[in-house]
């Protein structure tokens, strides 16, 4: 018996399993450790409930789960470290072998918070007529933890993300999925996932088309090349001695889950420390350059072009910064007006994620803000200057770096998370066919014309998305770069 369920208006039933296990509970020595495969199991499995969100600030997880989601109800969140569960919803004839394209939705919530369940794969599945899978992954401490060495290497989120994608490989035919139409997409630090996974050797052949939204691998907040400053700050918050990787690991594997909730929350994750020296905050615990999922920097796997060449759609919104995250983070921007000098020192605060030395501010914010009095314009200005190294700059340079290699298409439009009946569902969905035909405006291949799609009212395409602010930012970091060369902490733009 399957579990279908009717989406109103289609006769074509959806059946839907939650709470699929994809590895190994990540407990006890598994803690810090590569997903191991799920145990096979003898008996009929319920995967009729939703499954724990990983371990993750209750509060901030629910909040941004009942902001994203697309259900009519917010669900009930549970939380837990045993979390390594995906979602299916498949509109196939399961008693025939139907080989339809498969599309795995990897979550958004700067790898600190999220879960599969906000996200209802059935109209996508319904409308769309593919299988879509949902899948989770290890978050914040739990994902991220890295001791930069073999003690703790950390991206185990992403570790985790790769063995779902092996787990479609080795099963989605089971519930009438294609094994070679896989296309991975997300949003966000999802957005950000898919694109580390189309640079890393070991997602190779697990994914034949690619989408991310607002979020690519140059999001230097979410990449560092060291984990260490990171992992003694958690281990001593948790109170473990840092003398040794060896012992912080195995101090932390000791806590529980609600102590390593306690430390998490200490930490002050996902917000601007308005006091402290902004060298030394960590508002994210993010991906580190490995040498397993990521055996060099982004930007040094794209120069070498040693990258998985797949068809890849990377979009990015207007006003990519204009509340959500900065209203999360704490930016002292209720009163909707910003002077110069406030600005300087607010950009400076934000070092952690925008990585601009301090004697380049003045420059930085003069370029952006000096052309206007106008207090509420200037904030408006700097948000527009935040989203641009953190979204826009990132993702027009990954797509420099993919073109030529494989088909690249690049869109600005306002988010469409999931876009029920618009025609961005029409040109996203129809990727793992061909989004352009079907009387809708021609999207081009982003190549040396630098051609995108403009979604908005109307609908168009145009050239040269964010050329001047990508020239004046390649400059900046170049001059950076010599400045302080000896500096390699941060991978750079």
């Amino acid at each position: 018996v399957f579990p279908y369920v009717n989406l109103e208006g289609f006769t074509q039933p959806v059946a839907v399993f939650l709470g699929v296990p994809f590895a190994k509970p990540p407990l006890g020595s598994l803690r810090f450790a590569p997903p191991q495969p799920a145990e096979p199991w003898s008996f009929v499995k319920d995967t009729t409930s939703y499954p724990p969100m990983c371990s993750q600030d209750a509060i901030g997880g629910q909040a941004l789960s009942d902001l994203f989601t697309n259900r009519k109800e917010n669900i009930p969140l549970k939380f837990s470290e045993d979390c390594l569960y995906l979602n299916i919803y498949t509109p196939a004839d399961l008693t025939k072998n139907s080989q339809l394209p498969v599309m795995v939705w990897i979550h958004g919530g700067g790898l600190l918070v999220g879960g599969a369940s906000t996200y209802d794969g059935l109209a996508l599945s319904a409308h769309e007529n593919v299988v879509v899978v949902t899948i989770q992954y290890r978050l914040g401490i739990w994902g991220f933890f890295s001791t930069g060495d073999e003690h703790s290497r950390g991206n185990w989120g992403h570790l985790d993300q790769v063995a779902a994608l092996r787990w479609v490989q080795d099963n989605i035919a089971n519930f009438g999925g294609n094994p070679g139409s896989v296309t991975i997409f997300g949003e966000s630090a999802g957005g950000f996932s898919v694109s580390v996974l189309v640079l890393s050797p070991l997602a190779k052949n697990l994914f034949h088309r690619a989408i991310s939204e607002s979020g690519v691998s140059l999001t230097a907040a979410l990449i560092k090349r060291d984990g260490k400053p990171i992992a003694e700050l958690v281990a001593t918050l948790a109170g473990c001695k840092t003398t040794t990787s060896a012992v912080m690991v195995h101090c932390l594997r000791q806590k529980t889950e609600d102590e390593l909730m306690e430390t998490s929350l200490k930490m002050n994750l996902f917000k601007l420390d308005l006091l402290g020296d902004p060298r030394e905050s960590y508002p994210f615990l993010p991906t580190v350059i490995d040498g397993v999922v990521l055996p060099k920097t982004p930007t040094e796997i794209m120069a070498e072009r040693n990258i998985n060449t797949v068809p890849y759609i990377v979009g990015i919104n207007k006003q990519e910064f204009g509340w959500i995250i900065p209203m999360l983070m704490g930016y002292p921007l209720s009163e909707g007006k910003l002077d110069q000098k406030t600005a300087k020192s607010l950009l400076w605060q934000s070092y952690p994620m925008l990585n601009i030395s301090e004697n380049l501010i003045p420059e930085v914010t003069e370029k952006y803000l000096g052309g206007t009095d106008d207090l509420v314009k200037k904030k408006d200005l700097f948000l527009d200057l935040i989203a641009d190294v953190i979204f826009g700059v990132p993702s027009v340079m990954v797509s420099r770096a993919h073109r030529g290699e494989s088909q690249t298409l690049l869109g600005e439009g306002s988010r469409a998370l999931w876009g029920q009946h618009s025609c961005i569902g029409k040109y996203f969905y129809s990727v793992h066919r061909n989004p352009n035909g079907g009387g809708l405006p021609h999207w081009p291949q982003y190549d040396q014309q630098e051609g995108y799609l403009q979604i908005g009212v109307p609908t168009q395409a145009a050239q040269r998305l964010k050329d001047k602010e990508v020239a004046f930012w390649t400059e900046l970091r170049a001059k950076e770069t010599a400045e302080r060369p000896s500096q390699r902490e941060h991978v750079e733009l």
